[in-house]
Formats: structure tokens, sequence, C-alpha cells
């Protein structure tokens, strides 16, 4: 989203930001991209657990939030179906109401219930994910719907078939590519990795693939569990790297040899996906990494375990090139470009 932000903002677009959150850091941020900022706080605990209403929507109702948006007639864009709880208001109906998708959230619930390892984990994400398929009708009272895959397009058309809708890649800051040539001497795997699904990815390529490869192998993100550390404590060619800074984070992309990217969602776009191609050598997926996307050609494709290991082996003995990144230029540039993506969004609201 923030790089959305500085996007309409280079296109000349006037922004007042509506946002769950606290502290003058944020505030300092953020205040040069925005005419107004107001900041609210969730309502977090039980009160907003127990309701059919989806606790990522009912913890996000303020009546000052209704308040501020009715002081003005801009058009709103409601940043993800947990921010919808005032979509069908009565108040806003003279309002342009965009929803902007970033996921189909009952499938990424679901699928969140069956990576957790925790009981209790597993019984929240359940129980959120059946709420949130009711909550998702919500979305007919939305006057355009902005989806990051052509998968997540087809399923709304099919939910919505009389609401517009229009696919718009997700937003990423990347202006140019500024892949490497040559060889590194690493794979790695990246993500949030409290995040079950990414935690159980991880552990996959460690158990699975890398323990059986005589790379070195690099797994990084925020927040691993301890089971996880541990994990990669017991192989001498796995590398833990918890809590990177966006600029470690990024060299360990640009420095890699193969980034292995892996996922059993395949809904939405995988923002860290575009920023491995933007920056990273090799990529190498599994098909629902892809799903939805145009992205095949940039990307090495393996469908279980047997073929990441033959891949990574190749891929190992294979030079990065000023030609994959001749070809990832022109094929980013024209499907994945911010300031044209953002001009494209502008023009349906503005239309």
């Amino acid at each position: 989203m923030f790089y959305k932000i500085k996007a309409f903002k280079r296109a000349g677009a006037k922004l007042i930001l509506h946002i769950f959150g606290q502290g003058q850091e944020l505030l300092d941020e953020l205040k040069e991209y925005y005419e107004q900022i107001y900041i609210y706080e969730r309502n977090t605990g039980m009160g907003s657990q127990l309701s059919t209403i989806p606790y990522i929507v009912n913890s996000r109702r303020q009546p000052d939030l209704l308040k501020n948006l009715m002081n003005d007639d801009w058009p709103i864009v409601f940043e993800g179906l947990h921010t919808t709880y005032y979509l069908d208001h009565p108040f806003l109906k003279n309002h342009l109401k965009i929803y902007r998708e970033s996921n189909i959230e009952h499938h990424y619930y679901w699928q969140l219930a069956l990576a957790s390892r925790k009981i209790i984990d597993k019984i929240f994400f359940s129980i959120e994910a059946a709420r949130l398929y009711q909550w998702q009708n919500q979305l007919k009272y939305a006057d355009l719907i902005l989806t990051v895959s052509e998968n997540d397009s087809q399923y709304l058309k099919k939910k919505f078939p009389h609401q517009q809708i229009e696919c718009i890649p997700s937003f990423h800051g990347n202006q140019e590519v500024s892949s490497k040539i040559g060889f590194g001497d690493y794979a790695l795997y990246h993500g949030k990795l409290s995040v079950p699904e990414n935690n159980q990815a991880a552990r996959f390529l460690i158990q699975k693939v890398f323990a059986e490869l005589p790379y070195r192998f690099v797994v990084a993100g925020m927040n691993p569990e301890k089971g996880l550390i541990k994990l990669a404590q017991n192989y001498p060619n796995v590398e833990l790297i918890a809590n990177p800074s966006s600029q470690e984070m990024d060299k360990l992309i640009e420095e890699a040899q193969v980034n292995v990217l892996i996922t059993q969602q395949a809904t939405g776009l995988k923002l860290k996906l575009l920023n491995t191609l933007f920056k990273g050598r090799h990529c190498l997926v599994n098909e629902k990494m892809l799903t939805g996307t145009n992205l095949h050609p940039l990307c090495h494709i393996a469908y279980h375990k047997k073929s990441l290991k033959e891949k990574i082996i190749e891929l190992f003995q294979i030079p990065f090139s000023a030609d994959e990144i001749e070809k990832r230029m022109h094929h980013l540039n024209h499907f994945y470009s911010d300031d044209e993506n953002a001009k494209k969004i502008l023009d349906l609201i503005f239309k």
C-alpha cells in the first residue's frame, strides 16, 4: 500500500489517509504524502471476537472513522476486506466506493488453519474463514472492485456478475531491475516466518530439499518460531536469519544464486515474488506461486521435491545473464509498472 501511495502522489493525486495504527513515528513517515491523516485504535479483545462479523473487520468498527469519512465527498478506497465495516453504511451512499482486494480472504484464512501447528490457532483461523466467507457478500455495495490477480478476478466476477471488476497488480516500489549477473553461493527462502504457511514452507525446504543437497541454504524473515530456529540448527548447510532489516533482506535477495519461493496459497499476488524478480538472480517457484499472474516466463517451475532438487542443482551451474535482466525489464515494466498502474486506477475512479 505504501508504494501505491507514492505512485498516486507522483501522479498528482491528493490523498486523505484513515489508518489503524499508533505512534508518532508512523505519522512522521506518512505526513508528506497526505492532505490529512486520521489514526484510529482497533477494538481488540473478546468484544470484537464474539460476533458473526469477522474479527479483522469487527475490530475496526470505529464511529469516528464513519464521522470523518462523512466530512467530504471524496471517493473512498477500502484497502482489504478488513476495512469494509462501513462499506454498506447509508451515510456513505453518495461516495464512490472502491474495494481493493489483496486476497480471497476466506481461502487465505482456511489455508492458515491447515498450516497452523497450534490447536487454538487452527480454531481461530477456521472460524474466521467461515465468517469471512459470509462477509464477502458486502462487496456488492462496492462501485468498483480492484483485484491483484486474474484468478481472483474470475472468482469475484462469478460471485458478483454485476460489479465492475478490474485487475491491477500489486504495487512493489521497484522502478528498475537491479539483478546482478554471475553467480551467488547460496539459495534463499524468505518471508514473514511467523505466518504458518511460511513456517511450513521453510520446514519443508530444510527437511525435504536442502537436507540432501550440498548447497548453503539461507532462511530469512520476521519472527521465526523457536521450533524453526532449532530445526535449522540441526543442519550444517542451513542458516536462519531472524528479523533482518529491509536493507539486509534486499542484499540477501540480490546475492543469492537461487531464490526459492513456494506456497500452498493460490490466491492474491505474492509481493515477495515481484520483489525477487526485480532484485534477485534465478527465481525457482512452484505453480501455485504463479497462479493468476503472467510471470511464468521469468521463473523456473518445480512441481514436487524431486524436481525442486533437480532444478536447484541445475541453476547452481548457470550464471545469471544480462539477457535475463533484459527479459525481465521488458516484461515487468510492461505489466508491473507502479506509475502506469496508479494512472489506470485513477482513470477508473475519475473517469
